[in-house]
């Protein structure tokens, strides 16, 4: 199977882990697009779902599917994004879309987190994706000179800019062996709107699409 063939099954099987009448939160990225395509085909049996981005709106209202703000939401049984790196732990790297402050929101509110990824994502220790960190952009020498100081190579990815209006720093170089401890010392850098470790709130479940079938992980499996 092809890595699109890998991300549309772990997409499909993630149908089932959607409550009926319910709000869906949905992720962005490409496996998260191709959620959102399955998603349609229920889109009678659920109330309606909250996009972590302006892309993933698009794509929810361009089936025909209610797409509700954050705050208008009382509960959120689900939360089905993707990921660019994910542990054994189910702690993750994200933000390859650009969308990890908004995503991290979703998944704060969200009862259950499910993560839909082919089995390229799966690693034993994050860091080989550069890790994304959003900036206000006011603060970036700044904050560039704090994540190299952490041992990172800290590059902006040019010509692009948040939903939020900021900019993104993708850092290289990482070895992240304790992700909460980083996340933690990442997000208290001034002038970083968040990172993209997805430790301290993890998966709950992964659907892992590899050659032999869509695998279902959980903490140290």
């Amino acid at each position: 199977m092809t890595q699109d063939e890998l991300k549309k099954a772990a997409a499909a099987a993630a149908i089932a882990q959607v409550s009926e009448g319910s709000v869906v939160g949905v992720g962005t990225g490409s496996t998260a697009n191709h959620f959102i395509d399955q998603l349609a085909t229920i889109k009678h049996r659920i109330a309606g779902a909250v996009a972590s981005s302006e892309a993933t709106k698009r794509r929810l209202e361009g089936h025909g599917i209610t797409v509700f703000d954050l705050n208008q939401v009382d509960e959120l049984p689900v939360y089905v994004d993707g990921a660019d790196e994910i542990n054994p732990a189910l702690q993750m790297i994200k933000g390859g879309g650009g969308a990890l402050t908004r995503e991290k929101i979703v998944a704060a509110v969200a009862r259950k987190l499910v993560c839909i990824a082919d089995a390229s994502k799966r690693v034993p220790v994050l860091g080989g994706f550069p890790l994304p960190i959003e900036v206000i952009p006011m603060a970036l020498g700044h904050v560039g000179r704090e994540l190299a100081r952490l041992g990172g190579t800290p590059v902006l990815r040019a010509g692009f800019v948040t939903d939020n209006g900021n900019l993104i720093v993708d850092v290289g170089g990482l070895v992240i062996v304790d992700p909460v401890e980083l996340e933690t010392r990442l997000n208290q850098i001034v002038g970083v709107v968040t990172c993209g470790l997805f430790a301290r709130r993890p998966a709950d479940v992964c659907l892992l699409a590899t050659a032999a079938g869509v695998q279902t992980l959980s903490a140290g499996g």
